[in-house]
C-alpha cells in the first residue's frame, strides 16, 4: 500500500497527530532521500526537514541530499534504494526542471517508499499545479504545470489561504474543472494511504469550482 504525505511548512515541529502517522506508516528506516529544490545550493539544504522528523523520533540509519553534486545514476540508485523520499520545500521551479532533468518522475512512481513533500515539494508530487503571480510566483501569466502525478490531484500549499478564499477559488476554478485541488496553508498536511485520504489542519477541497473546508480526520 503506497503512501504519500503532502505538507505545508511547519514554522516549529509537526503536530503529535503527524508525528503519530508517521511514526505508524515509516517503518523501513534505512535511508532517507531528500530532493533539493535548490540544487545548485549544497550548505544546510534540509536541516528543517530533518529537524521536524528528528522531533518525532523518525530517524534514518543513511541520509542522502539529490542535488547537482551527484550523477543522474547516482541518484537514481538513492531513490530506488530509499525508505523514505523526502522532496524539500523552497523553489518549486528549480525542483521541477531538477525532476525532469535528472529522470526522477518514473523512479518515484515505482518505489515503494513513502513519499513526501513540504511545500513546493508538495505541490510538485501532485499531478498538475498552477503557477501565478497571485499566488507569489514570479510569472506574468499563470500557467499549469505537471508534476510526479502521485495522485491524481493538484495542492496549492503554505499560501495564506483564509484571508484569500475568493481570490484561489477565482484563480483556481478552470483547472477544478478538470481535477481536484487540495489548498492549505502552515502547519497541515494531507496523507494519502491507499485511496484512503486524511487530512490534519485546514485544508480546503476545490472540486468544480466549489471549495469547502474539509474536516479533520487524523
Amino acid at each position: 500500500m503506497k503512501t504519500h504525505y503532502y505538507l505545508g511548512w511547519f514554522e516549529s515541529f509537526f503536530s503529535e497527530n503527524l508525528g503519530r502517522a508517521l511514526q505508524e506508516d515509516i517503518i523501513d528506516r534505512k535511508s532517507l532521500a531528500m530532493i533539493s529544490s535548490n540544487p545548485s545550493i549544497y550548505e544546510d539544504d534540509g536541516a528543517t526537514e530533518r529537524t521536524w522528523l528528528d522531533q518525532v523520533g523518525v530517524m534514518f540509519d543513511e541520509y542522502h541530499l539529490i542535488n547537482y553534486r551527484l550523477q543522474k545514476e547516482d541518484a537514481q540508485t538513492i531513490i530506488q534504494n530509499a525508505s523514505v523520499i523526502f522532496l524539500l520545500g523552497g523553489n518549486i521551479f528549480n525542483q521541477n526542471r531538477f525532476l525532469v532533468e535528472y529522470k526522477l518522475s518514473d523512479s518515484i512512481k515505482k518505489s515503494s517508499a513513502v513519499v513526501m513533500g513540504a511545500s513546493a515539494g508538495a505541490i510538485n508530487m501532485s499531478a498538475k499545479w498552477l503557477s501565478s503571480k497571485n499566488f507569489g510566483d514570479e510569472v506574468e501569466t499563470s500557467t499549469v504545470y505537471d508534476g510526479i502525478g502521485l495522485d491524481d490531484f493538484s495542492v496549492l500549499s503554505h499560501f495564506d489561504l483564509e484571508n484569500n478564499i475568493a481570490l484561489v477559488q477565482s484563480e483556481l476554478s478552470p483547472l477544478s474543472k478538470e481535477i481536484n485541488i487540495y489548498a492549505s496553508n502552515k502547519d497541515c498536511a494531507i496523507r494519502v494511504k491507499g485511496d484512503k485520504i486524511d487530512v490534519i489542519g485546514d485544508v480546503y477541497l476545490i472540486s468544480n469550482s466549489k471549495i469547502q473546508k474539509m474536516d479533520e480526520t487524523l
